[in-house]
C-alpha cells in the first residue's frame, strides 16, 4: 500500500503504523445525513450519538429520510430524540441546503478540498472540522489534515514532544509536520487517533 511506504519515511508515524492493522476508506452516497449525523453527535460520547441517530432513524420507519422528510418533521418532534434546540435548527439548515443547492457526492467529488470546505461551511451550525471529517469519512478523500481536531493535537504532542503553550507557532509547526506526510494526510490522522485511542 503506497500510503504505508510514504508514512513510513516518518520513522517516529511507522511505529505507530507497524503496530497498527491496515486502514482502508470508505466512500459515503448520503452526505446530506452523513452531515446530520455529525451535527448530532458533536460533544457527545459516541455511545451517545449513537442512540441518537439510532432514534433519529426510528422517525422515519428505520430508514434514512429525504431532506423534505426531515424539514417536514415538526421541531418538537426532533428535540424529542435528545437534540437542542440549536442542532435542531443545524440539521434542518443541511436538509434546506441540500434541497436548494445539492451535496450529492457526485456533485461534491468535482470539488477539491478546500472547496467543498467552502462551500458546505455555508450552512450555519457546519465548521470546518465537521467538514474535514466528511472529505475523510464520507468522501474517502486521502490528504485532509484535520489540524484543529483535540485528538490530532494531543498525539503530536506526545509523538513529536511538541509545546503548545504558544497557539499560533503550535499550530504552524502541526502543518509543517503534516506537510510532509502529503498525499496522505488522512491516513496519518487515522493512524494518530488510533494510537492516542490505544487501538490496533
Amino acid at each position: 500500500m503506497e500510503h504505508v511506504a510514504h508514512l513510513s519515511k516518518d520513522k517516529k508515524l511507522k511505529k505507530l503504523i507497524e503496530a497498527a492493522e491496515p486502514r482502508q476508506l470508505k466512500k459515503r452516497k448520503n452526505i446530506c445525513n452523513y452531515l446530520c449525523a455529525s451535527i448530532m453527535s458533536q460533544q457527545l460520547s459516541t455511545k451517545v450519538a449513537d442512540v441518537i441517530y439510532r432514534r433519529f432513524i426510528e422517525l422515519y420507519d428505520g430508514k434514512e429520510p429525504a431532506p423534505q422528510q426531515i424539514l417536514d418533521t415538526p421541531h418538537e418532534e426532533l428535540r424529542g430524540i435528545g437534540l437542542s434546540n440549536a442542532k435542531v435548527s443545524y440539521v434542518k439548515n443541511v436538509a434546506e441546503f441540500e434541497l436548494t443547492y445539492g451535496m450529492e457526492a457526485k456533485k461534491l467529488s468535482k470539488m477539491s478540498n478546500e472547496e467543498v470546505i467552502t462551500y458546505l461551511t455555508q450552512i450555519k451550525g457546519v465548521g470546518r472540522w465537521t467538514v474535514e471529517m466528511l472529505l475523510m469519512f464520507a468522501l474517502g478523500r486521502e490528504d485532509v489534515f484535520a489540524v484543529d481536531d483535540l485528538g490530532i493535537q494531543q498525539a503530536m504532542i506526545r509523538l513529536y514532544k511538541l509545546d503548545n503553550s504558544d497557539k499560533k507557532l503550535f499550530r504552524e509547526k502541526l502543518l509543517k509536520q503534516s506537510a510532509k506526510w502529503s498525499p496522505y494526510r488522512t491516513y496519518a490522522c487515522l493512524y494518530l487517533w488510533n494510537w492516542k485511542d490505544g487501538g490496533k
